[in-house]
């Protein structure tokens, strides 16, 4: 006759300790790849979701770059057209067409404008 446990059933046998066990590491197993899976795909999405706001961002610093390109290109062309007037005037003084007196007040006209 078989003993009994207080409280117990019947003892489980060897083969029916070892399903069960093989069963719950089979259990385990999976939830644990099952949570992986998840967390790879999570990390995918996060990765993915960078790059689109640095894509964004890289076209924002782009774009604000180029508007100010074009704002230094309207402007550019004012400086140079002074310096070339500027030169003009020397050169028109150095010919002895402009006295001195009259480059002075040019200059000071071409500067002050």
């Amino acid at each position: 006759m078989r003993r009994r446990g207080i409280g117990r059933g019947p003892q489980p046998s060897l083969v029916g300790t070892a399903a069960r066990t093989a069963v719950v590491v089979k259990t385990a197993n999976a939830v644990s790849s099952s949570s992986d899976q998840k967390r790879q795909a999570q990390a995918a999405q996060s990765a993915q979701a960078q790059a689109q706001n640095d894509a964004q961002l890289q076209a924002t610093v782009q774009a604000a770059t180029e508007q100010a390109l074009a704002a230094n290109a309207a402007s550019a062309p004012a400086a140079p057209t002074m310096v070339a007037q500027l030169k003009e005037l020397a050169e028109l003084k150095a010919q002895g067409i402009l006295s001195d007196a009259e480059f002075e007040a040019a200059k000071a006209q071409l500067i002050n404008a």
